[in-house]
């Protein structure tokens, strides 16, 4: 990982979520710059703040979504608990068959 990343939290968050879960689908969205102007975002200098993450790994067969979550904060809480780390997570966790099952209702819509 480059040291001149301009995605430092981002690259961490990947490397994090590839090594432990090893992703099939994996999609990182930064929404930071849409809660830019909030309250308690004033001041910080952090553009990586906020995140949307889509995971399907087969890690998550037979676990409840809170479960899935708890995995995924454990896995990240030093990046969510230190100034200018991740302010919010929102995440999608799934299991391939629960890929596939979304999938094909998209396709007979």
């Amino acid at each position: 990982m480059s040291s001149t990343s301009t995605t430092p939290m981002e690259d961490t968050i990947r490397e994090k979520i590839t090594t432990a879960f090893s992703p099939s689908t994996l999609v990182i969205r930064n929404d930071s710059h849409l809660h830019a102007h909030h309250a308690p975002m004033q001041g910080v200098v952090s553009k990586e703040t906020h995140f949307h993450v889509t995971i399907t790994s087969s890690a998550f067969q037979s676990k409840m979504q809170p479960a899935r979550h708890r995995m995924v904060y454990a896995l990240l809480k030093d990046e969510m608990s230190r100034d200018g780390g991740i302010h919010a997570l929102q995440l999608r966790t799934r299991t391939p068959e629960e890929e596939e099952r979304e999938k094909a209702r998209q396709s007979q819509a």
